[in-house]
């Protein structure tokens, strides 16, 4: 909560400035007035919550009610939430909060697309850490709200040891190894990922061991499945690279524990949405 509080009171500050001069020009401090928030597209709603915290930062006598909640599928023509009070204070809070709500909610429909196309099968569908900068927690709460799961929050929740890590230090054996003491020295312990380029790698890694899952990167569907066969239970398993809502399917048919799909957050179409002013 302390994050999303921070978040918001910056970007009432960017928005804001020095004050709403259009506003204040044109309306009366007493006018009272509502609004609604009118849903124009199909899809998943994501950001009901912090759309309610914004309006609340702004001004906490604005009252709310609200129809609709997270997660629930929206069509065009349906009303999600009125809110009342001061003109003012609904027209500083109303670009904010539906700029928060139509991404949101775009990554919660993107989102619930995959996940029902893997419907039946054992694999999850990840995010990653391609997000927009400053929202990632909300990014990321869209996508659970969508029904998928979260990969890493950041650099500090888990070990990935990816092809420049490898690169860098020559082997994937030697990266695997310097991770562990890097754990021993610090007193640290995380889940390791390691990302494999192909099948000769999967193989160096069942020889050495010492990970909990292998992701495997822009592997063809073929190479997938004879990964996962080689693998089995020994360690996680997770596709990543060219997933598309085509292909997710096939690649969950393979057997993967997870797939991660970068287009979750980082290609997505906002949700169609207005919020229509009424005055009292």
């Amino acid at each position: 909560m302390d994050n999303l509080i921070r978040f918001l009171e910056d970007a009432i500050r960017e928005d804001v400035g020095d004050g709403d001069h259009t506003t204040e020009a044109c309306i009366p401090e007493e006018t009272l007035g509502s609004a609604h928030l009118l849903i124009k597209d199909h899809g998943i709603l994501a950001g009901v919550q912090v759309a309610c915290k914004v309006f609340e930062i702004i001004d906490p006598e604005i009252k709310m009610e609200v129809n609709v909640h997270d997660g629930e599928v929206v069509r065009p023509g349906i009303i999600v939430f009125k809110v009342s009070g001061k003109a003012r204070s609904i027209l500083l809070a109303e670009r904010l909060a539906l700029n928060i709500m139509q991404h949101m909610s775009g990554i919660a429909t993107q989102t619930r697309k995959f996940v029902d196309q893997v419907n039946g099968l054992k694999a999850k569908i990840l995010d990653t850490r391609k997000t927009t900068p400053g929202m990632r927690f909300l990014d990321k709460e869209a996508v659970r709200i969508g029904g998928g799961e979260n990969h890493r929050m950041g650099l500090y929740d888990m070990i990935m040891i990816k092809d420049n890590h490898i690169d860098y230090l020559g082997s994937l054996e030697k990266a695997i190894d310097a991770v562990h003491t890097y754990f021993e020295k610090t007193g640290r312990t995380m889940k390791i990922v390691i990302e494999a380029r192909d099948l000769d790698h999967v193989a160096r890694i069942l020889a050495h061991g010492g990970v909990d899952r292998i992701m495997l990167d822009n592997f063809t569907l073929e190479d997938t499945r004879t990964a996962v066969e080689r693998i089995q239970d020994r360690f996680e398993t997770e596709s990543s690279g060219g997933i598309t809502l085509e292909n997710v399917r096939a690649y969950a048919l393979c057997g993967v524990d997870y797939i991660s799909v970068g287009a979750l957050t980082h290609q997505i179409k906002s949700l169609d949405m207005s919020l229509n002013a009424a005055v009292h």
